[in-house]
């Protein structure tokens, strides 16, 4: 399977140390926005080809696959472009920061009938694979979510701390991993609120964000996002259930003890993306949909379409 990678920064560089771990697995393009940039990327990771535009890549023969870790606002494009290039896609997430957009993206998979999977890394994550099992299993269901996604991002920097030169977004980029996580497990998105804090002067987005969401099963949850915490940082799940409370952080679990539970054998790694790097490998080469396809994940983008729109009237 050979692979170009498009978007060599903090993320990147995530799937690309994941997926050296896969059998049967080349990087053989890397496209990042520097030339500079693209070259040492490519030279680290063994990548023949490194460029500043990702149509160098979709012209290769060598290149079966795509993995999109470019900006939030480029995903829909180059995700369609990739699948009229004949390539399979995996778009980190979100899909697009628009739900016309989203549409899109769907309409084309259907019509190229190319793999098209969406970085819902949640899905992937052993602590929430350890719950999704018992929720299959009829031995644990969500009464409540609660989920805090806290940053401190007042300037314009990515994960490394080096300048950005695109906004990331609370509603399109962070709420997206929580949104679909909760559909995936409590059900169907049937009810969704928001409402945000101020403006930044300068990034023009919201800084702080608050929503509700309720699913079919009458599971609620409850989400709080900034950009404004200083510290910890990163995204923390409380589930709480009617068999038991279990704290996701990232890939670790504990209960509502803050006991330590055992997920190391959930599946065959304890890293979440290079987990959903494998199970985009396993449905190219086993001709099936992945779990995260952009069918599984579609109504997630309906519901930030919603808030959207609500956030947008005030």
């Amino acid at each position: 399977m050979r692979i170009a990678l498009a978007g060599a920064g903090a993320f990147g560089e995530k799937h690309l140390d994941g997926l050296k771990n896969i059998d049967g697995v080349e990087i053989t393009s890397i496209i990042s926005r520097t030339g500079e940039q693209a070259a040492a990327v490519a030279a680290k990771y063994g990548a023949k080809h490194s460029s500043t535009e990702l149509e160098d890549a979709l012209a290769r023969d060598d290149v079966d696959a795509v993995i999109l870790c470019t900006p939030t606002q480029m995903h829909a494009s180059q995700a369609i472009a990739c699948m009229k290039a004949g390539k399979h896609v995996q778009v980190e997430i979100p899909l697009a920061d628009s739900w016309a957009d989203s549409q899109e993206v769907l309409r084309v998979q259907e019509e190229t009938g190319k793999v098209c999977m969406v970085g819902h890394t949640r899905r992937f994550n052993p602590s929430h694979q350890f719950v999704h099992n018992r929720i299959k299993a009829g031995e644990f269901n969500v009464q409540q979510m609660d989920v805090q996604t806290y940053f401190f991002r007042r300037k314009n920097i990515n994960a490394k701390g080096e300048a950005r030169s695109w906004t990331d977004h609370l509603l399109w980029h962070h709420a997206a991993h929580t949104v679909d996580l909760f559909a995936y497990q409590a059900g169907k998105i049937v009810k969704a609120n928001a409402v945000e804090g101020p403006i930044h002067p300068e990034l023009g987005i919201a800084m702080d964000m608050s929503i509700q969401l309720k699913s079919e099963s009458g599971a609620i949850c409850t989400l709080s996002l900034s950009f404004n915490n200083d510290g910890p940082l990163g995204t923390f799940f409380r589930y709480i259930g009617d068999t038991a409370t279990y704290i996701a952080r990232y890939d670790d679990l504990v209960n509502g003890k803050e006991e330590p539970i055992d997920v190391s054998k959930v599946d065959v790694s304890m890293n979440g993306i290079e987990l959903q790097d494998r199970e985009f490998i396993a449905a190219i080469r086993e001709c099936r949909e992945p779990n995260s396809s952009v069918q599984k994940v579609f109504d997630c983008y309906r519901v930030l379409g919603e808030l959207e729109t609500q956030l947008a009237k005030g």
